[in-house]
């Protein structure tokens, strides 16, 4: 159940530090800000905005609030397979999947990059690209990316099979983040509005500037949610092959990094979730644990008081160069035993440590009121970009 920390921030999170309280109470007291903003049982420190926050805006949006990953979220696709249909190792699907989905920064496929032609033709940037940054584009469609984006081979409580995957807008989406939020700063400046974090600049709805950025937001938005399926045909192609059978039987794809216009108790506000999915009644969502742990295909129930919103994962307790200090190679191979998995790059992905992660099942406790649990899904696979 949700905390009243004051009457501009909500929170549903039980583990949670003093400083993502005071970086979120610093984005609730913008007076832009319609109502409270409401902290997801996840939330942890970002940059500029809260990693785990969903705030409600009149006439103005924070680009920093969606962040630099412009439409960074989730795919899951429930296949007609089942565990006991599953060959002895997977770790042929492992080596199939890693040149399927190349992973890391900068790198593309054949397959994808043909479809990401197609695709960038029927999809026209609001922003005139450069040549380099078009081509950056296409070559980085149908990849994964790195730090905690990652696709998983699951099973569920009926034993049924599902593919997971995270990942958002790659290079260019972060490009166009970057200069908007630029943009947003140098304003702000101008105006000597003298916010207390430069990041938490804003547009003002009508502007050129809010104008262009709403259209930017938008395509990459739609690339991240096609790079996802285009990355998804690719594993299925994979697992199918492998397998000789099967078939997908249905796809859940949510955004956690967007932002949009909506209406609440008869008032039009813009409804920025920065980590944290869209949870109307009859929404369905996926909410990942860590690299080690559960995830969820969850329903909305449209609370009100979260903004119709839930969390977009387990949330970080430890930042990257914490979890280095804390955990090593060792421990992330002890904490990932029983799951296949890129053992031979442990050493980078020790910050992925499911331990440097809250208690995933924590988590979906403090959000019963938000969520409902459909499917509850059991790793067997993992492979992450490094």
């Amino acid at each position: 159940m949700p905390t009243n920390i004051n009457d501009k921030l909500i929170s549903w999170a039980s583990d949670i530090d003093p400083g993502t309280i005071r970086q979120a109470e610093k984005t609730a007291l913008l007076p832009i800000v319609e109502g409270h903003v409401a902290l997801m049982p996840d939330a942890h420190v970002g940059i500029g905005a809260t990693v785990g926050s969903v705030i409600p805006t009149s006439g103005a949006v924070i680009p920093s609030a969606v962040g630099v990953d412009i439409g960074c979220g989730m795919i899951a696709a429930e296949l007609d397979v089942t565990e006991s249909q599953l060959p002895d190792t997977l770790e042929p699907l492992l080596s199939r999947i890693e040149k399927a989905i190349p992973a890391g920064v900068g790198k593309g496929h054949d397959t994808a990059a043909h479809n990401a032609d197609r695709w960038l033709a029927d999809h026209k940037p609001a922003t005139d690209l450069s040549g380099d940054r078009v081509t950056k584009a296409a070559k980085q469609f149908g990849t994964l990316g790195s730090g905690n984006h990652f696709l998983e081979l699951c099973v569920d409580e009926r034993s049924r099979c599902w593919v997971v995957l995270h990942s958002g807008s790659r290079g260019i989406g972060n490009q166009l983040a970057q200069a908007h939020i630029a943009k947003a700063r140098q304003l702000a400046k101008d105006a000597m509005l003298g916010l207390e974090d430069p990041d938490l600049a804003w547009f003002t709805q009508g502007t050129p500037e809010f104008e262009a950025y709403i259209a930017d937001m938008l395509w990459a938005q739609d690339y991240a949610r096609a790079n996802r399926e285009q990355m998804m045909d690719n594993a299925m192609r994979e697992v199918f092959d492998l397998f000789g059978f099967g078939a997908g039987t249905r796809r859940v794809n949510c955004h956690h990094n967007f932002t949009q216009q909506e209406t609440h108790a008869g008032r039009q506000l813009w409804i920025t979730r920065k980590g944290a999915i869209k949870a109307d009644r009859g929404d369905l969502g996926v909410i990942p644990g860590s690299m080690g742990t559960r995830s969820y295909i969850v329903e909305g129930k449209g609370n009100p008081a979260s903004w119709m919103s839930c969390s977009h994962g387990a949330g970080r307790r430890h930042s990257r160069t914490q979890a280095k200090k804390l955990f090593t190679a060792g421990d992330l191979t002890a904490q990932m035993a029983g799951k296949v998995w890129l053992t031979s790059r442990a050493d980078a992905l020790v910050d992925e440590i499911p331990s440097a992660y809250k208690d995933i099942d924590q988590v979906m406790a403090d959000q019963a009121d938000l969520v409902e649990v459909r499917h509850t899904l059991r790793q067997l696979l993992n492979y992450k970009g490094t």
